[in-house]
């Protein structure tokens, strides 16, 4: 939906009408993170997978770090809190 039909039916629903098509479209939002943090571990774990076969360490912190500085910069503090969950995701705890 374009920015000016979203503002046009916002402006004609009603407020509870407004929220739960809202909420439906987080509900559909998160759903799509999910996917996407699923895929993220399945990654990871190949990654792991082939480096501890190759003689290397299960985690590479200088590319965690990198991982963070990303988040931070994307999303503020907040960016990190949310990166170190997603580590923890896919590499387990350290």
């Amino acid at each position: 939906m374009n920015a000016t039909r979203t503002a046009t039916a916002a402006a004609t629903a009603s407020p509870e009408e407004l929220i739960a098509t809202s909420r439906e479209r987080i509900d559909a939002i998160d759903d799509r993170i999910i996917g996407l943090i699923q895929e993220r571990m399945a990654v990871s774990s190949v990654i792991q997978q082939t480096r501890i076969a190759s003689g290397g360490r299960r985690v590479h912190l200088s590319r965690e770090m990198e991982v963070l500085a990303h988040w931070k910069d994307a999303l503020g503090r907040p960016g990190t809190t949310l990166a170190m969950t997603l580590l923890e995701l896919c590499r387990g705890r350290v």
